[in-house]
């Protein structure tokens, strides 16, 4: 049994009571972290947004943004507490997002992640996205940019 199936998890729509606890994990997950200003706008502007709790342990796990127009998704933000990290639980949060946008009419996935990333580089590769692009300088880094691959499948 993992550690997906031997927690009960919930997935429901993020609201703006939950930035508190996102901003308690995302400053942990990455060394150049979304602002609770953009998470706000993330919100006010109706992207969807999700969080994934374990609620008999009070714990969230993870958290996500979508953006979703004309047959396309585009992951902005998948995190997971880095305690929870390689257990699943990204996994299965991608797998909501895929299914919530399939159910939203999308019929492509497209998401950015560094190079460096090695984790979220495989887990994005096992589930079948494959690199379409490159941003340059797409991130910040500890010495300047990094950059992004882009990366997308079909839904």
């Amino acid at each position: 049994m993992n550690a997906v199936t031997a927690l009960k998890l919930e997935l429901r729509p993020m609201q703006r009571g939950d930035l508190p606890r996102v901003m308690e994990v995302e400053p942990r997950a990455y060394s150049h972290p979304w602002t609770v200003g953009i998470f706000r706008d993330c919100l006010r502007v109706g992207y969807s947004c999700w969080v994934v709790e374990a609620p008999q342990v009070d714990e969230l796990i993870g958290y996500g943004v979508l953006s979703l127009a004309v047959g396309e998704c585009h992951i902005l933000n998948l995190t997971v507490r880095p305690e929870r990290q390689g257990q699943g639980h990204g996994r299965h949060l991608l797998r909501a997002f895929l299914d919530k946008a399939r159910e939203r009419g999308a019929e492509t996935a497209f998401l950015e992640v560094r190079p460096s990333n090695t984790p979220a580089l495989a887990l994005y590769r096992s589930e079948g996205f494959n690199e379409v692009g490159l941003r340059r300088g797409y991130y910040p880094a500890g010495r300047g940019r990094e950059d992004a691959l882009v990366m997308a499948r079909q839904l």
